[in-house]
């Protein structure tokens, strides 16, 4: 639990804007920095907004309704850490992976996906998870986490151990 009590003061929630398409190996992103931490972690500062990639992390940031603001991550694969306040209404933050979507409610959280699973932990704030392919949903508050495999069996939240959180943070460079 110190990784989420460090994690929850560790930075201020902000909004992710300006950029169109990004991924853990192309650093120069319209209207965002990019520099290269410990272990290769990528650290994308955005004018509002941070993302933090874990090494070899494969996404694209998207901008899905052509207003200028990124509103979609999509991960392919490894874990990102991400920073974005509550949205205002009609606007919605998303995280999609092969077995999941992430939908912000204000908040700081990690998504963590492979081939065939993604899971979803939640520092600061509030996060509805769904799969992918519909059915169930669950909103996780800090500290839980839920882990999404595909099929369609039901989302389970549970309160992460400190040994699973460390592990996690510790990939992002935190």
């Amino acid at each position: 639990m110190k990784a989420i009590a460090r994690s929850m003061g560790a930075f201020a929630a902000c909004w992710l804007l300006g950029a169109a398409a990004a991924s853990a190996q192309q650093p120069a992103i319209s209207g965002c920095s990019s520099e290269r931490g410990a272990n290769g972690v990528q650290t994308l500062r955005c004018p509002g907004g941070i993302i933090t990639a874990e090494n070899g992390a494969q996404y694209t940031l998207r901008d899905r309704d052509r207003n200028g603001e990124v509103d979609t991550v999509n991960l392919r694969s490894k874990a990102l850490l991400l920073e974005a306040p509550a949205q205002r209404k009609g606007h919605h933050f998303e995280v999609i992976t092969p077995q999941a979507i992430a939908a912000v409610r204000g908040t700081r959280w990690a998504v963590d996906a492979t081939a065939t699973a993604t899971s979803v932990l939640v520092l600061v704030g509030q996060v509805s998870v769904s799969r992918s392919t519909g059915g169930g949903r669950v909103v996780l508050s800090p500290g839980e986490g839920v882990d999404v495999e595909a099929g369609s069996g039901p989302l389970t939240v549970k309160r992460w151990p400190e040994a699973r959180v460390n592990a996690l943070m510790a990939r992002l460079g935190q």
